[in-house]
């Protein structure tokens, strides 16, 4: 119960980020100095959290997205997910073309790098903060969820095109090979999931790094090919019910009991998560830890053009798009308002994780990092600003 808490708050990440931060203000040197640590260094920053943790990071995202255009899933039909698909490229072009303006108006060249920084989505803390002020059954907190994970979507292709140097497109083969083994384990049955992780995703791995093309996303071409479980619908167990009332741990424990009554199991794409869920979510404050320290003094102007792009540019984007096609007859979710949208547009902007990812790619090595991360770091602040504008349009948090 206590390890599901610190996953469902995401715990290890922010104690993370408040670690290196405390470490970073009191003794910046002894700071830098491990995390330069050449163990854990090669390349572009850390290399264990950046290029092999990260894969899994990623990974996970791509099984949400996996999922998600799957029967059943939130993007299938496509009909019923154009308004939030709309939402998330407002999500992109808000924060984007706000950023270029400001890099324009205000600084040289140099800065222009960072214009992908702005357009992430933390999913984990978007869904925290969504499902406590909207409540956790409100159409809100899923039209975000399947924002974010659109909006992660778009940013694996913009991590993979814009942040890859000195492409060497023949080593990629060697990641086509891992996607044509996945394919040949799930033709032949292997329903195990480190054969497919570690067999074709470390060949896809190897094949991107040698590539120069961004190894953390290794896993996103592999994890599609993981048989998911196709449970036809079915009356909810009793014993469901009965366990739902006592939160999240006993609720899954119950799935787990009932799959096992009906005769069915998690299938591999579930058990992949299922598994690795749980380490990835504690090692993310080893992440954090290792990108989010940033002494105060660095804070620049460069910060504040990427605090306010993910803050001004995601509500207005997500809103402007979305309102826009439900104009078109591409209604907004039932139970939703221009209210309720324009405050999952600022939740949206919780930038966090994947903004500190492409923060150190497209500053590394310039006088623009620590400023970058730190307007990474500083979208925290879209929790407060999301609870306070809920108040001010009188959304109360429906009971769950």
């Amino acid at each position: 119960r206590y390890i599901t808490f610190l996953q469902e708050y995401s715990i290890p990440l922010i104690l993370g980020v408040i670690v290196a931060l405390v470490w970073a203000n009191i003794d910046f040197d002894s700071y830098h100095h491990l995390v330069e640590f050449d163990f854990w260094n090669i390349g572009k920053g850390p290399f264990l959290d950046d290029e092999v943790f990260m894969v899994f990071f990623f990974g996970i995202a791509a099984k949400e997205i996996t999922e998600s255009i799957l029967p059943g899933g939130a993007l299938n039909p496509i009909p019923k997910a154009i308004n939030p698909l709309m939402g998330t490229l407002g999500g992109v072009f808000g924060p984007v073309g706000l950023f270029l303006l400001m890099a324009v108006l205000f600084y040289a060249e140099g800065v222009l790098g960072g214009w992908a920084i702005p357009t992430a989505t933390d999913i984990a803390l978007a869904w925290l903060v969504a499902r406590v002020i909207f409540g956790a059954r409100h159409a809100a907190v899923n039209f975000l969820l399947l924002l974010a994970v659109a909006d992660d979507a778009i940013g694996l292709v913009i991590i993979a095109v814009f942040y890859s140097d000195n492409v060497q497109p023949l080593w990629l083969l060697m990641t086509l090979g891992g996607m044509v083994a996945a394919y040949a384990f799930r033709r032949i049955g292997i329903t195990w999931w480190p054969v497919y992780i570690f067999i074709a995703g470390g060949m896809s791995w190897v094949g991107l790094v040698l590539a120069g093309v961004e190894p953390a996303l290794a896993l996103v071409v592999i994890v599609p090919f993981l048989p998911a479980l196709h449970a036809p619908a079915q009356e909810e167990d009793p014993a469901i019910e009965e366990h739902a009332e006592h939160g999240e741990e006993e609720l899954a424990t119950a799935h787990e009991h009932a799959a096992s009554s009906h005769g069915h199991a998690m299938g591999t794409l579930e058990k992949f998560e299922h598994h690795l869920k749980l380490p990835v979510d504690f090692g993310l404050f080893f992440f954090a830890w290792a990108n989010a320290g940033v002494a105060f003094g660095n804070i620049n102007s460069v910060t504040f053009m990427i605090l306010i792009s993910l803050i001004v540019g995601k509500t207005v984007g997500v809103s402007l798009f979305s309102f826009v096609v439900s104009r078109l007859g591409f209604p907004l979710p039932e139970g939703m308002s221009l209210r309720h949208l324009m405050v999952a547009g600022l939740i949206a902007g919780l930038g966090l994780t994947v903004a500190l990812f492409v923060a150190n790619k497209a500053y590394y090595g310039t006088d623009f990092l620590d400023p970058g991360k730190m307007g990474a770091v500083f979208s925290v602040v879209v929790a407060a600003l999301a609870f306070a504008l809920a108040r001010v349009l009188g959304i109360r948090r429906e009971q769950d």
